[in-house]
């Protein structure tokens, strides 16, 4: 398929997917589609569109996680260690399995570590339509799940941020450097997240026409230095929208301002391309098999975990909002995707997560009423 072709294929996957999720009243499933529609086209898809795709979805990717960002309303300390603890067992239950199937498929230590952080995250962006529409549960262990699922988030984020420092470069004194680097850049969006604030702020109250491109730009400004100092643009983007505080203006939050360009155009744009990059002969593989394997020995541990171990607090299939894992999945296979050497390992994770996200959101039980859109 050429350009204009696969154009053409993306501009009615941008309408009709998002509606056809909304009947099946799984809204939280739009970005997975999109996975499959690229891995479905892509023994056919031209290789420089391809990699034109690829690198528009890279900024898609960055907005994608800076709205994970906005959405984690991070309480007081006191009220989140709880979660934090909760969210660190949960995670190291699964550290055995993980680290053996990450051997499995062929990666070394480091590779295996980096399977398990992007394994036991959770999406925040594609659990919360489930946790916000999931029947029967208790406003407590509603509450509690919510900040587990954020836990996960964060955690995954920070050991990703060091492991894949060490993946890169090795441990030496220029890891050292950049890992101080990493942790000056976090302080710095920590310190500076207000005046950044207010800047969107303004921009909300006195732009209009040039008002979306403005906030995009924005951000692009921020990850571009967190990029020179040392922390990856995707990371410095998830950081910028953590420690700002929800911006409103006529009722509407920020994300809401830029989802044209975002939620829209450039995020499904990402997950597309990244199916794209899913060779078929990885799929109907041994590659394949493993991670179709993987995914089903994770859930079934999960399910252990959930009802002998760790409860979550709800019913048999609460934990499942714990589960879809693909934009961090995505964000560490990108890592393995550098190296050359490694793509069977990065085919191998996407594969896996996209197999434990699909049947995890599909699962879950069916909200009362009409699902709300994407």
């Amino acid at each position: 398929m050429n350009a204009i072709e696969i154009l053409i294929l993306l501009i009615l996957l941008f309408m009709g997917v998002p509606d056809l999720c909304r009947w099946l009243r799984r809204p939280a499933l739009v970005y997975p589609v999109f996975v499959l529609f690229g891995l479905g086209i892509s023994p056919i898809a031209d290789g420089q569109v391809r990699e034109m795709l690829v690198q528009a979805g890279q900024v898609g990717f960055l907005l994608l996680l800076f709205e994970v960002g906005l959405e984690i309303e991070l309480p007081r300390l006191r009220d989140f260690a709880p979660a934090l603890r909760r969210a660190t067992f949960w995670a190291l239950w699964q550290y055995p399995v993980i680290l053996a199937l990450g051997h499995l498929a062929g990666l070394q230590w480091l590779g295996c570590f980096i399977a398990c952080a992007a394994f036991t995250s959770c999406s925040v962006g594609m659990s919360h339509l489930g946790w916000k529409h999931y029947p029967g549960l208790a406003e407590e262990p509603r509450r509690r799940i919510l900040l587990v699922m954020l836990a996960l988030e964060i955690i995954a984020i920070v050991l990703l941020s060091v492991e894949t420092a060490l993946y890169e470069k090795g441990l030496s004194g220029f890891v050292v450097l950049k890992l101080l680097g990493i942790a000056t850049v976090i302080y710095l969006i920590s310190r500076f997240a207000k005046r950044v604030e207010a800047l969107f702020a303004i921009i909300l109250r006195h732009t209009t026409h040039w008002r979306m491109h403005l906030l995009v730009l924005l951000v692009l400004v921020v990850c571009a230095v967190g990029e020179r100092l040392g922390l990856s643009g995707t990371k410095t983007a998830f950081f910028l929208g953590l420690f700002m505080s929800r911006i409103r203006h006529d009722g509407q939050h920020l994300e809401d301002f830029i989802a044209p360009i975002s939620r829209r155009f450039l995020i499904p744009i990402f997950f597309f391309a990244l199916g794209l990059q899913i060779s078929w002969s990885y799929l109907f593989s041994i590659t394949g098999a493993v991670a179709l394997g993987a995914a089903a020995l994770i859930l079934g541990w999960r399910l252990v975990i959930h009802r002998r171990l760790l409860p979550t607090g709800g019913d048999d299939r609460s934990f499942l909002l714990l589960c879809p894992n693909l934009t961090i999945v995505a964000l560490a296979a990108g890592t393995l995707l550098k190296d050359g050497n490694a793509s069977q390992a990065a085919a191998w994770m996407l594969l896996t997560g996209l197999f434990i996200t699909i049947p995890a959101i599909a699962l879950l039980p069916r909200p009362r009423g009409e699902a709300e859109g994407h």
